[in-house]
This record gives C-alpha cells, sequence and structure tokens, in this order.
C-alpha cells in the first residue's frame, strides 16, 4: 500500500492566503487540482484512492479536505469521480457542493447521501453558484474524450471555466480536439488552461484506455484559445499512459515562443497574479 505523499497539504491549502487579483493552484496528480482564490476554495476531479496502479500517492486522505467550498467534477472515471474520496470529502466539507454533469447526478448524489448537495452542470449553460465569500461563475464545455458522446440527459463529460474574481481557469477534462471547441473556451477569455497531453493511439485504444490530446495538440489548442499560462496535466499517473512533459514544453517553446508554460511540481503550487 502507498503511503500519502502529503499529509499536511489539505490543512496548507485550507489556510493559504492568496493574495487580491490572484489564484493558487495545487497539482494534486492525474487532472486533480485545488483552486484558491476570491475567498473560495475549489477542488477539481480529486483523484484520492490508494491503489497499487498508480505511479504516484495520493496527496492525503479524503476526511483531510476541510473547508472546501465547490467540488467540480468532470466525468465518470474512477480518476475523476472517485468513489473512495467523495464521501470522504462529502462529510469532511459539510457546507461544499459538488458540481457534476447532469448524466452523473444520481452517481453523484448516492456517493455524498445528499442529492441536494449536487449541482447539476449542461454544457455551455452558464452557473453562477453564491458561496460565503461571493459568486463563482462556472462555464461547462463538452469534452469529447475521445468522441462527443450527448445522451438525452446532456453531455457526461465537460470541461469547465472557472472565474474567480478577474481571473479565468479553464480545466478541460478529460478531451480531445472537436469542432468548435476552440471558439467556445476563446470566449471565456482564459488566464490558466489546465489541458491533459497525454494523447491516445491504438496500442492504448485497443486495451480499452480512451485517450486524450497529445501535448502537439494541447499547445496548438493553449494558443488558439489565447491562454496567457498553460498548466499539462493528466500525465505520470498510470504506466502506458503517459508522456514527459517535457515534450509539451520544447514544442511549444519552438512553435508558440510566447506561450507561457508552467509544469507543476508533484503537490505543488503555483500562484497566478494578474
Amino acid at each position: 500500500m502507498l503511503d500519502y505523499g502529503a499529509p499536511g497539504l489539505a490543512e496548507e491549502i485550507a489556510r493559504a492566503e492568496v493574495p487580491a487579483r490572484a489564484v493558487s493552484l495545487w497539482w494534486l496528480g492525474q487532472a486533480s487540482f485545488a483552486l484558491k482564490g476570491a475567498g473560495a476554495t475549489i477542488y477539481i476531479d480529486p483523484y484520492l484512492a490508494v491503489s497499487p496502479r498508480r505511479l504516484s500517492p495520493p496527496p492525503f486522505p479524503p476526511d483531510a479536505v476541510s473547508g472546501a467550498d465547490l467540488i467540480l467534477l468532470t466525468h465518470d472515471h474512477l480518476d475523476h469521480i472517485d468513489p473512495s474520496a467523495l464521501p470522504g470529502i462529502a462529510a469532511a466539507s459539510p457546507a461544499a457542493r459538488f458540481v457534476a454533469p447532469r448524466p452523473h447526478l444520481r452517481r453523484v448524489a448516492a456517493l455524498i447521501g445528499s442529492v441536494e448537495r449536487v449541482v447539476p452542470a449542461d454544457a455551455d449553460v452558464p452557473l453562477r453558484l453564491l458561496l460565503p465569500a461571493g459568486e463563482v461563475a462556472i462555464d461547462p464545455v463538452p469534452a469529447a474524450h475521445e468522441t462527443l458522446d450527448p445522451t438525452p440527459e446532456g453531455y457526461g463529460f465537460l470541461g469547465y471555466t472557472i472565474r474567480l474574481g478577474s481571473i479565468a481557469v479553464h480545466h478541460a477534462g478529460d478531451t480531445t480536439p472537436y469542432p468548435g471547441q476552440i471558439e467556445r473556451v476563446r470566449a471565456h477569455a482564459v488566464d490558466v488552461a489546465l489541458l491533459p497531453i497525454n494523447g491516445r493511439d491504438v496500442y492504448r485504444t485497443s486495451r480499452g484506455v480512451i485517450g486524450n490530446m497529445d501535448y502537439r495538440e494541447a499547445a496548438e489548442f493553449a494558443h488558439a484559445i489565447g491562454a496567457l499560462v498553460v498548466v499539462p496535466m493528466h500525465y505520470g499517473m498510470f504506466a502506458g499512459n503517459t508522456v514527459p512533459p517535457g515534450h509539451f514544453v520544447s514544442l511549444a517553446a519552438e512553435m508558440f515562443p510566447d506561450l507561457n508554460v508552467h509544469i507543476m511540481g508533484r503537490f505543488g503550487r503555483y500562484t497566478y497574479l494578474r
């Protein structure tokens, strides 16, 4: 069994002070992040399961996540909607609400024991959530993992642009490029883009591993939407489904020398200040 990699980090996040006109991000591995800004504490796809499949340990146990205001969930895969994590997070942060694609409302409600705490998200329908510190604006967009797959209840795969004060952070979820994606996200005036880079290929597809943008597609996307900073994600967690982040850095520097790239260390903090 893996030890926790940063057992005191959840408390650090809860206590962290973030300057005005700034957002702090902590990378928890894979597509998992904590965001803090404008008085709000948000977790995105918290993957905290202890598993021998992991190449890096979870930072802390779910019941350490206290003081969270929102938990954003992009889709129902185990490393995004983590059934071992959500019940403990819900208990440790009893005021937190959980935002999930509408098709997964009942799934998330069953995990946390409350349908009232789940906010269903629909693609292209803005959410404006009132928190104790003020309003948080969230703009959901469809994600194509590997294809766009709407259901009668809506899209089950989403990305989110989160606006904390004057700063917009876009978490793409698990996605490949699709027509209209750039136009949707560019309209959000993104400051910081969190984009998957692990890619896809016929060999992984044949093993049932569903893929994402590769590092070239992610760099092209970040440039096309006008992101001021791009942070690559969704690598370094599972053997056979990862890529060295240096590939992304080298290609972005060659193709888009004005694009700012930030590589996050494991469980590290990055503060973006306008």
